[in-house]
């Protein structure tokens, strides 16, 4: 019988070492190491009992590279495509991490039944019978999409050799386990050992694999660091569960931005696709009040109006509160203490709380004067009109400056039927005529005029 052969490895960030130590070198961390059986016998490539190929790949000058034209596969989803760069690439992998409860399984599923391409969606986590019971409520007509619970990297790959599909949905990577590694599913080691068989075998078929992967309690997708350097695309969906919409958002990406964004909205139906998110983010109230203030934002290409609510009140106890929502704490204390310094309010006595509605989180810079406004109306106690919204930066001197893709934001605007639109001065506006009133202005004095007289 051979030897067992084991290993230390960090849990944090899956660093190896030959005995175990105290401290991670890598990450720094105590107690961290553990160790793993790493291997159980040789192994020979993801298809049991394929031929090794014996062609040797040979290094080619750059020039000689003949670069194919790069095809996309649509998954039915326009959110999906836009946060992948326009859909999914052959032979890439994916991989989707989001806190339990949020629907991953649920978008990942929907996106199954969706396909025109054959599907096959292995769960390690539900049977098939509960999959069919959620899949009734999505769409229950699908003839493309193939359900197997299985663990077993082995027997997984077997059943794709019968069912041929064009697509691999894997819920989730931290339940498969491999027979080449001796320890549990879950482990540093055989998260690796199971993903590198799943990158071998898209590589080598050229059909796409999707992941979902856990996350632990500090948001980090679980097992080792070197998973996400693995894949080719890290999605991440997120959202707070006390509300019904949820954000797709990319943290790396081999084939297409990551500034994309996807919002969806969680019906009893499954993830409906919103088209028009400014809709949904900015509240129509009747009556006019104060401490509210609309930004214009950019996420990717997409522009979005979102709505700021502030309140401003006296402090009760001896040290003045600061509470964001969805935004930067240390921002906002630099933007109350530009107010002071350059505007003459006295804000280092009072309480200041920011939200940004709808449960998403922004930290683009160009809504600062939105979210000054918004303080300031609270202050105050004077309402800002409805029809105006703002899309610039604040610097330390307060001064207005400029932010990128002015135009994009200023139609945006105009098309939602804002009336005004207040920008920096610095800013170059190419539009000709446009509709809404431009408000160019170059200090912070100047907004404060123009909005409270």
């Amino acid at each position: 019988m051979a030897k067992v052969k084991t290993s230390y490895f960090c849990q944090n960030c899956g660093a190896q070492y030959a005995k175990w130590q105290g401290q991670c070198t890598s990450c720094r961390e105590w107690n961290t190491i553990v160790e793993e059986v790493i291997q159980k016998e040789e192994k020979n490539t993801w298809k049991q009992g394929a031929a090794k190929s014996k062609r040797a790949v040979k290094p080619l000058k750059i020039n000689e590279i003949s670069r194919t034209e790069e095809h996309r596969m649509p998954s039915g989803d326009d959110e999906f495509n836009r946060v992948l760069g326009g859909g999914i690439v052959p032979g890439s992998v994916i991989l989707l991490g989001g806190e339990p409860g949020i629907g991953k399984s649920t978008l990942l599923l929907q996106i199954a039944l969706q396909l025109r391409y054959k599907t096959l969606y292995v769960s390690g986590e539900e049977s098939q019978a509960q999959i069919k019971m959620r899949a009734e409520r999505i769409n229950p007509d699908s003839e493309n999409c193939y359900i197997l619970t299985e663990t077993k990297t082995q027997n997984i790959f077997k059943q794709i050799e019968s069912v041929t599909p064009d697509i691999l949905i894997i819920d989730s990577i931290q339940t498969l386990h491999s027979d080449y590694i001796e320890s549990s599913a879950g482990s540093i080691s055989q998260i690796k050992e199971c993903t590198a068989e799943l990158i071998k075998f898209a590589k080598e078929t050229n059909i796409p694999v999707i992941l979902i992967g856990h996350i632990t309690k500090e948001g980090n997708i679980a097992g080792p660091k070197i998973l996400e350097h693995m894949v080719d695309t890290v999605l991440q969906f997120e959202g707070d569960r006390n509300y019904v919409y949820r954000i797709l958002r990319a943290l790396k990406n081999r084939f297409g931005s990551t500034a994309e964004l996807g919002i969806y909205e969680m019906l009893g139906s499954g993830l409906r696709e919103v088209a028009n998110p400014s809709e949904i983010l900015i509240s129509r109230n009747e009556d006019s009040l104060s401490g509210t203030a609309i930004a214009a934002t950019l996420e990717g290409i997409r522009p979005l109006m979102i709505e700021i609510q502030a309140l401003v009140s006296t402090a009760v106890y001896g040290t003045p509160q600061r509470s964001t929502t969805g935004y930067n704490v240390k921002r906002l204390n630099m933007l109350l203490a530009v107010l002071e310094k350059r505007a003459g309010f006295r804000l280092g006595a009072k309480d200041v709380f920011l939200n940004i509605t709808g449960g998403i989180s922004v930290d683009d810079p160009a809504i600062d004067l939105a979210v000054v406004a918004a303080v300031l109306s609270s202050n105050e106690d004077i309402a800002i009109e409805k029809n105006i919204c703002f899309a610039a930066e604040v610097g330390l001197a307060g001064e207005i400056r400029p932010v990128q893709r002015v135009d994009q934001r200023i139609m945006e605007a105009e098309k939602l039927g804002f009336s005004t639109i207040f920008v920096s001065k610095q800013n170059k506006i190419t539009i000709k005529k446009p509709e809404i009133r431009v408000a160019v202005v170059s200090k912070i004095e100047d907004v404060i005029s123009d909005l409270f007289g």
